[in-house]
């Protein structure tokens, strides 16, 4: 039986279409790249949730969350809980920056050890975990503007690298 947990996280898109990822490395789950962001508390909506992560884990409060880019759910262990956690994403526009060092011990309290812009070229051929695995269509689409608002992703249940 799994715990459901609610969370939400911004896909920050810098003026060239990168886009800034956390390298999480995680014990229970591996080694993987996902977006700012995080669980939500308890009566918190996904927007307001996503906007306190970004400001929290980045220092970045000079971004708030756009439209709802896509939602999905996936299984993973957190503090020894088996979580099913179901996932909103926002879509935010910045400039490439890197995190504000006062943000550093929201960033080691979740083991964020890295972050970079990530090009489109570069996500298209990654060979380590992205959460969500699909994120490189999702942000194809909405470069080229061919997306049709949200996306619901669905539940994915490999969630390791790609070859």
């Amino acid at each position: 039986m799994r715990t459901p947990r609610r969370a939400a996280r911004v896909a920050v898109l810098d003026p060239e279409g990168s886009v800034f990822l956390f390298r999480y490395d995680n014990e229970e789950v591996g080694v993987h790249w996902a977006m700012p962001g995080g669980g939500l508390e308890p009566e918190e909506t996904p927007r307001h949730g996503a906007l306190r992560e970004l400001r929290e884990e980045t220092g970045w409060a000079d971004l708030e969350p756009g439209r709802l880019l896509c939602t999905w759910e996936h299984d993973f262990t957190r503090a020894g809980v088996p979580v099913r956690q179901h996932e909103h994403i926002y879509l935010a526009y910045g400039p490439r920056r890197d995190p504000a060092s006062q943000a550093a011990d929201a960033r080691a309290a979740d083991r964020i050890l890295h972050w970079r812009w990530w090009t489109p070229d570069e996500l298209a051929t990654a060979h380590e975990a992205l959460w969500p695995p699909q994120l490189p269509s999702v942000l194809t689409s909405v470069q080229a503007g061919t997306d049709a608002g949200p996306v619901d992703l669905g539940f994915v249940a490999d969630l390791r690298p790609r070859p």
